[in-house]
Order: structure tokens, then sequence, then C-alpha cells
């Protein structure tokens, strides 16, 4: 049975040991288990700027400009060949039970390690999800939460916001390609690429309906209706505009 790595606890621990892995040699020898402060943050800015150089394989900057969001996306993984499409594709019908056990043993991920765990952040400004370039910094609520100061990928100081561990951080949303489109059942939850005359963001959303199309040389032709989670608004949407949550046994 699948179910998604992303409770408190699990995304907690992730966090804090993706920071013990990525502070500076010269904070660890002093305080070997602690994490950065707010105050580090502040009078170590060249300490910030080595972190995110240190980031290893950074998410694209997809999320940035909304032309770009695509072609991005399309060159994040190699494509398959068009004859392996075709041999894919070609199977596909309408039936929405003859899914191959085989193919679903293929959508279990393997868990990263740690040094290739990258993260996405829910913004309180627009509950858009950014992904996040580094963490600056944490801190506990008056209630026991704890919060994390991200910075967003693309994005400037200006732009930091502390986010909620438990509520708005998680592993980073995975690009689906066009032979993969059968792992995607009504009721999931995906994240989706919104575009709208002033923005062009991901937002969280979940699978109204299905309609299964052949699939051609041009790969997936099926059409996603899908519900947005933050405003309930509804929308009609290829396969190029989803993205999958990590999978894991």
């Amino acid at each position: 049975m699948f179910h998604h790595v992303s409770s408190y606890d699990t995304v907690f621990q992730q966090v804090r040991g993706w920071f013990l892995d990525k502070l500076p040699a010269s904070t660890t020898t002093t305080k070997p288990t602690c994490l950065p402060t707010t105050s580090e943050e502040k009078t170590k800015p060249s300490e910030a700027h080595v972190l995110v150089s240190e980031v290893k394989g950074s998410p694209s900057e997809e999320k940035t400009s909304a032309p770009e969001a695509h072609v991005l996306i399309s060159e994040a993984k190699a494509e398959p060949s068009e004859e392996k499409v075709l041999a894919l594709d070609t199977s596909i019908s309408n039936n929405e039970d003859a899914l191959s056990p085989d193919l679903l043993k293929e959508t279990i991920d393997k868990v990263p390690e740690l040094e290739d765990l990258q993260f996405e952040a829910k913004s309180s400004k627009d509950s858009a999800w950014y992904d996040v370039a580094i963490f600056l910094a944490h801190r506990k609520t008056s209630s026991g939460e704890v919060e994390v100061r991200v910075r967003f990928n693309g994005f400037g100081a200006e732009e930091d916001e502390w986010i909620n561990v438990k509520k708005a951080i998680r592993q980073q949303s995975i690009p689906l390609e066009s032979s993969e489109c059968r792992t995607i059942a009504k009721g999931d939850l995906v994240l989706c690429f919104k575009e709208s005359n002033d923005d062009a963001l991901h937002f969280d959303a979940h699978v109204v309906d299905i309609q299964r199309k052949q699939h051609d040389i041009r790969g997936c032709r099926c059409v996603f209706h899908v519900e947005y989670v933050h405003d309930q608004s509804q929308e009609v949407v290829n396969l190029k505009r989803l993205s999958r949550r990590p999978k894991y046994l």
C-alpha cells in the first residue's frame, strides 16, 4: 500500500538532517548539534551564500517564469525514445481497470539519500508552492510548532518567509512523463501549473475526472479535470501541467 512520506515527524527529521549536513565546518566545530539561528542568519550573510551554492541538484527555476516552465520541466528528465513512447502509449485504452501490476511497481520511488533531498514550500502570501533553495533558520512557536525560514529558489532575501514545517514543507513534487499518466487516478492530490493574466504558479489540486485518450507520437493526449485546493476553482488541463507526489512502500 502506498503512502506519502510527508508526515510531520518524517519531514522535520529530513529538514533537520539537511541542516546538519549543510552547516559550514566553522559552525559545526563549536555547535555540532545545533541548527542555525535567526541571529546567525543576519550576522553571517556570507555563510548563507555558501549554503546556497552548496545545494546539490538545485531544483529548476520553472516556477519563476511562465513561458519557460514547460521547457524546464521537459529538460529536467530525459525523454524516452520515440520507439519506446509508441510501444507504451499506443497500448493505453479507456479501460480504467486495466492497470498493469508492473506499471504500478515502476511508480514506487526510491527513498533519496540525505544529500539528494529537495523540498518545496507553500507561501502564505499566495498559497502557491515554490522550490526551496535553502533553509536559513528555525524556531519554535508559542504553540510548540516548528517553523523554518525559507529562501525560495530564484527569489531574493526580500521574499524569505517563515514556513510551518508540519503544514507547508514537503519533498519536491515530480513532473510526470507521458508513460506515467496511468499512475494518476481520480481523487489524487497533484501539483498543477496554473496560468492567469497576472501569474503562473503551482498549486495543489485534486483530480476530479480523467478522460483517457489514445496516445500518439506527441505523447499523452489524456485530459484531466482538476479542482484547486486553495480556491476550489476547477480547470481542465493536460499531463504536462501536472506533477505527482513521491510514493514509497
